[in-house]
């Protein structure tokens, strides 16, 4: 998820990846909660652990390991008919479109010149969580004013952009292109003046390969190998790290680098870095990595070894955070401010 600030505008930018938080964040009183279910005997677990898992990996050979019936029934039930128009805050929320071949981007500064993006929240969130084996595509229609019909084939949206970083800046520099009077005076590539924060869904760089071994794989080993998909893994993280390295050059070249904050956890084993283990277990898991990260240091991506490697002077993560919010908080009271100013004259 990427968090960006720039004059009088916020942005929430996010792709599926991990969690469905954007969607359900853009409607008051969304909660998602996993489903539960009570625990078997112990031999009877094992049995059925086993012929699920033999039955899951049969499923993803010839189709999506869900259906996701149960994820589309729960976004429907709380999102209801809520359209990207009505979020509470500005929203940027990729997918990829299978019919085009290119991103599809769901902002919601767009929809005065796209009016025909003025889609579903549910249908955006099914669509931006519609990870390539795990569940189908979703194919949805929407209408513009003038009842023009335009069709969308869309699947997660980390396919375009699993760092979206870049996504929210860029639509923020477009916005101010096109005369949003909320940014004056403030330039499109005006980058200085952001506020940029960047979390990241968590990887694990522990897992490596070597050359001589991966040199005898085949296409079934490099899409599932010990469990692991070796293919869409180096994809993602090539990708989500081009962007940080892009942002950290871009921003120390700015003389602004304390304007721009990467959270990003590189040590997820086991069911904390599966996509789909919504278990209590694994939930709780994740909640104490998350309170371990923010007492960690400030991290950047070292390009000889891959590794994270902290940032002299810049402190934990939740030092940052709160630099961040008093720099927020002083910057509305200063507008508060100059509203009252204007307003007595």
């Amino acid at each position: 998820m990427t968090k960006l600030y720039c004059c009088k505008t916020s942005y929430i930018c996010r792709c599926s990846r991990r969690r469905l938080v954007t969607g359900a964040r853009s409607q008051s009183r969304v909660r998602l909660e996993p489903c539960r279910q009570s625990a078997p005997s112990r031999p009877f677990f094992f049995r059925n652990l086993i012929r699920s898992k033999i039955a899951s990996k049969l499923r993803m050979v010839c189709g999506p390991k869900y259906d996701g019936k149960y994820l589309r029934a729960l976004l429907r039930r709380h999102l209801g008919d809520t359209t990207l128009d009505r979020a509470l805050t500005n929203v940027v929320i990729p997918t990829f479109d299978i019919a085009y071949l290119q991103p599809t981007i769901f902002s919601t500064f767009e929809l005065k010149y796209r009016p025909a993006k003025n889609a579903l929240l549910s249908d955006i969130s099914i669509s931006t969580s519609a990870a390539p084996t795990f569940f189908p595509p979703h194919y949805f229609e929407t209408k513009d004013e003038n009842g023009r019909r335009r069709a969308f084939n869309l699947v997660d949206g980390g396919l375009a952009a699993n760092n979206p970083t870049l996504c929210a800046m860029n639509q923020v520099s477009q916005d101010i292109i096109l005369g949003n009077d909320h940014f004056f005076p403030v330039e499109p590539v005006d980058y200085g003046k952001f506020l940029v924060i960047s979390l990241g869904c968590g990887s694990n760089r522990n897992r490596r390969y070597c050359a001589k071994a991966v040199a005898k794989w085949g296409i079934f080993d490099w899409l599932f190998k010990n469990g692991t998909a070796p293919i869409v893994d180096m994809f993602n993280s090539a990708s989500a790290d081009m962007v940080d390295i892009h942002l950290c050059v871009l921003f120390h070249a700015l003389r602004s680098s304390e304007n721009y904050l990467r959270i990003q956890y590189d040590r997820l084993t086991g069911s904390a870095g599966s996509i789909d283990d919504s278990s209590k277990k694994n939930m709780d898991r994740l909640v104490r990595i998350g309170k371990r990260l923010l007492d960690m240091s400030v991290s950047r991506v070292d390009l000889e070894t891959g590794r994270t490697v902290e940032v002299p002077g810049m402190g934990t993560n939740a030092e940052q955070l709160t630099r961040f919010a008093k720099l927020l908080s002083d910057e509305r009271r200063r507008r508060q401010n100059e509203l009252i100013y204007s307003e007595a004259w």
